[in-house]
C-alpha cells in the first residue's frame, strides 16, 4: 500500500460506512506510519507489547543510545542488568535475544515476505518466540503496508471504535473484530483512520496498544 492506494481505501470505507466519511472529513487521509524491515523494528514491536508507546519509546531511545546501531550482534553485547535498566522485562529480553540469535544463525529470516500472502507471513512471524498475532499484524501493517491487516487486541483501536461509533463502552475483542471484518479488504486502512482519530488527527504516530 502506498499513499495513492491508502487514499483509495479511505474513499471506499467512507462510501460504505458513514462514520468513516466523518473521520475522513475531520482528519483527512491518515499517515502510512511506515517502518523499516528487520531486527530494529521487531525489537521496537516487542517493547511496545502491552505497554504505552511513551514507555516503549523511552526504552528504545535508551537502547539506541547504548548500542548506537540496533543490530542483532550489537544487541547481544548487552547484559541482563543493562537490559533491565534500558526497560526490557526478563521475558522481552529473552524474546529479543532469541530473535537476534536466530537472525545471526540463519534460523530466522525477516526478508522475502514481499510476494507472500498475509497468512503465510503471519505464520512465519508467529513461529518466532515472542511474536504473537498483534506483533505479526503490526509488521504487516507498518513494514509491509498490507491493506487488510488488522491488529486484533489493540486497546486503542477498540477505544476509538467506541468513540467513533458511539458504542457507550469499549467493545470486547471478539465483537470489535467481527465489526472490523466488514471492512475487509481495507481493515488496515480502517485501523489507521481509527488510530488517527484517537490521536486527535496527530500525523506523527499510531497509538499502538
Amino acid at each position: 500500500m502506498d499513499a495513492e492506494s491508502l487514499a483509495d481505501g479511505v474513499a471506499h470505507l467512507a462510501e460504505i460506512e458513514p462514520a468513516f466519511a466523518v473521520l475522513r472529513d475531520r482528519n483527512g487521509i491518515p499517515p502510512l506510519w511506515e517502518r523499516d524491515p528487520g531486527f530494529a523494528t521487531m525489537v521496537r514491536f516487542i517493547l511496545e507489547q502491552q505497554v504505552s508507546l511513551a514507555s516503549a519509546d523511552a526504552a528504545y531511545a535508551r537502547l539506541d543510545e547504548a548500542i548506537e546501531v540496533v543490530s542483532p550482534a550489537a544487541f547481544l553485547t548487552l547484559g541482563d542488568e543493562q537490559l533491565r535498566e534500558i526497560g526490557f522485562s526478563r521475558q522481552k529480553a529473552e524474546y529479543a535475544r532469541g530473535l537476534a540469535d536466530g537472525l545471526i544463525e540463519g534460523s530466522i529470516a525477516l526478508d522475502g515476505f514481499g510476494a507472500q500472502p498475509d497468512d503465510e507471513v503471519t505464520a512465519a512471524l508467529e513461529a518466532i518466540r515472542g511474536v504473537g498475532p498483534w506483533t505479526a499484524s503490526c509488521y504487516l501493517l507498518f513494514v509491509l503496508r498490507r491493506p487488510d491487516a488488522w491488529p486484533s487486541g489493540d486497546r486503542a483501536l477498540y477505544v476509538s471504535m467506541a468513540s467513533v461509533f458511539d458504542l457507550g463502552e469499549v467493545p470486547e475483542r471478539k465483537a470489535a473484530d467481527a465489526v472490523a471484518a466488514q471492512w475487509s479488504p481495507y481493515r488496515g486502512v480502517a485501523a489507521r483512520m481509527l488510530w488517527h482519530d484517537y490521536l486527535g488527527g496527530d500525523p506523527v504516530r499510531p497509538a499502538l496498544q
